[in-house]
């Protein structure tokens, strides 16, 4: 359970130390508490995933005695973060986001927000992703009040709550405005019916090929109660998210047709 009078929290995210997202997540964070700490990557390190730097140095820029950004990933971040830059006692919570864009379904296998709470999980420490969906009203602006105005609120009923040591909390923020959110969801973790990630073809001016992933902006038909469908009928969606990948059922299906003694030809 978080500690509700003015707990340690550490605050990450993939967008960059500079991001707009990061400024709306210490400001929810300071609504908890004035022991914030930040320590986020120094580059944008969106679809870093769980990535680690493991084959080039760290270099850490000191902004003041609780700021810092790192040359690596959001898992470096939170990692070194932990050990080595936030003194005294560790964090009771780590914040991760507050992201520009969604991530839900199949995106939190990639996304470098979730990614930053999973690695705290890791390190036995409560930790929460936050996201703010956009792109959904094509051309409005990112509603970034709207993060703001519900995390802290939300985050506060948390604190009541001993969620298990391998879970993290994946909270996604409506494309809406303040007063257009209709309620909070808990779901389940979604999959698209649609394909979305693309790598499109292109020539540099020198001719040469060349291409950029991107993403097309195609909903699916989720079923009720998964994150996709909360997040496109307006609702703040929170979804409780662990590490196990195994699926139960082709377990039980392949202990039985290859559990026992190795076949042999």
């Amino acid at each position: 359970m978080i500690p509700k009078a003015n707990p340690r929290i550490l605050l990450t995210n993939d967008d960059g130390v500079h991001a707009r997202g990061l400024k709306v997540l210490e400001a929810i964070a300071r609504e908890l508490s004035d022991d914030v700490w930040i320590v986020a990557p120094a580059l944008e390190q969106s679809g870093a995933g769980r990535s680690l730097s493991l084959h080039a140095p760290l270099r850490i820029r000191e902004y003041d005695e609780r700021r810092f950004s790192v040359s690596g990933t959001p898992t470096d971040a939170v990692l070194i973060g932990v050990q080595d830059l936030v003194k005294g006692k560790k964090p009771d919570l780590i914040l991760s986001g507050v992201n520009r864009g969604q991530n839900i379904a199949e995106d939190v296998t990639f996304s470098g927000t979730v990614a930053g709470a999973m690695q705290g999980m890791q390190l036995g420490i409560p930790s929460v992703a936050l996201s703010q969906a956009y792109g959904f009203k094509k051309g409005d602006p990112i509603e970034w009040e709207t993060a703001q105005t519900f995390g802290a609120p939300i985050l506060r009923r948390l604190f009541d709550l001993k969620w298990p040591d391998d879970v993290l909390i994946n909270i996604n923020f409506p494309d809406a405005k303040v007063e257009d959110v209709t309620e909070v969801e808990v779901t389940r973790q979604g999959r698209r019916d649609q394909h979305i990630l693309h790598a499109e073809h292109r020539l540099d001016p020198r001719g040469d090929d060349y291409y950029w992933l991107a993403f097309k902006g195609l909903l699916s038909n989720p079923p009720e109660g998964v994150d996709l469908r909360a997040i496109y009928e307006g609702k703040i969606s929170v979804t409780p998210l662990h590490m196990d990948l195994t699926h139960g059922e082709t377990l039980g299906n392949l202990k039985r047709m290859l559990g026992g003694a190795p076949p042999r030809s």
